[in-house]
């Protein structure tokens, strides 16, 4: 089951909805039903990637939907070093994996229950160990939630109804994702050829740019029109990946937050500055 944005990105208060935290992680569907096995949302087999969750809690019979992560020294969860975990083979940074639905439970399906019922399995289902945990709904308003969400530099939130069941392979409304984006203004350095993607760059010292990433997302006809009217006037050098521009045309970004090395995760343009 998969989440939508939330309208205009805001979390709301709403009759028979909870929220809890979004989890900077990769997906991961813990199975019992034949022996232990861990799987991606695109169903691929890691099981033996995660040593480390083979002491499981989990009794025979289960499914449970959740997030794997690797934390950092504050105890937040580190997508960079998550993803480093997952395609390394030699990194044995230890992650855990945090259950937040259950799918089967003592052999039976029940995925036609309500969230709320759902969550009652869930609390039932094991008993917490260092490498696996459950994901309960917050207390109060969602609102105040992500605000404080917010307030700490964690992901966001996901809102859910808990009157909803859990449509398997379904993008659903009943699931809603508020993203606590990280804003950022970079200069257009470049469009990539091949394919869609702006390169950007940041100032940084005295006057000097460095790259900052390739924007993908958020870019519409509208805008590829505009650049596209004035870039015969600011291309300074071509080559087969790209064609590079003056640092002229700046523009608004979000971004879900800056990496290590100080480039733009998955950023999503919001507009040109004027």
């Amino acid at each position: 089951m998969l989440l939508q944005y939330a309208a205009e990105n805001k979390p709301f208060d709403k009759e028979h909805h909870v929220a809890e935290l979004k989890l900077d992680g990769i997906r991961l569907i813990v199975s019992t039903m034949d022996g232990l096995r861990l799987y991606t949302r695109h169903e691929n087999d890691v099981t033996n990637k995660f040593p480390e969750l083979h002491n499981s809690p989990v009794p025979s019979g289960t499914i449970l939907d959740g997030e794997l992560i690797v934390t950092d020294s504050a105890g937040k969860p580190d997508f960079e070093a998550m993803m480093s975990r997952f395609q390394s083979r030699s990194n044995r940074e230890q992650a855990t994996f945090c259950a937040f639905d259950i799918i089967r439970h003592k052999g039976i399906d029940v995925t036609g229950l309500p969230l709320s019922r759902r969550k009652e399995l869930l609390a039932e289902a094991f008993t917490e160990t260092e490498r696996y945990t459950k994901v309960m709904p917050a207390n109060g308003s969602a609102v105040q939630y992500f605000g404080a969400v917010s307030t700490v530099g964690l992901e966001g939130v996901v809102i859910k109804d808990l009157r909803s069941r859990y449509a398997v392979g379904t993008r659903s409304w009943a699931w809603q994702k508020v993203i606590n984006w990280t804003h950022a203004e970079v200069f257009i350095t470049g469009v990539r050829r091949g394919q869609l993607g702006w390169l950007t760059s940041i100032q940084e010292g005295e006057g000097r740019l460095r790259p900052a990433g390739i924007i993908e997302f958020g870019i519409n006809e509208e805008h590829k029109r505009a650049l596209r009217s004035v870039q015969s006037q600011i291309v300074y050098k071509e080559d087969r990946f790209a064609a590079h521009f003056k640092p002229l045309i700046r523009a608004r970004v979000k971004t879900r937050n800056w990496t290590r090395n100080g480039m733009l995760r998955s950023p999503v343009f919001e507009d040109f500055i004027l």
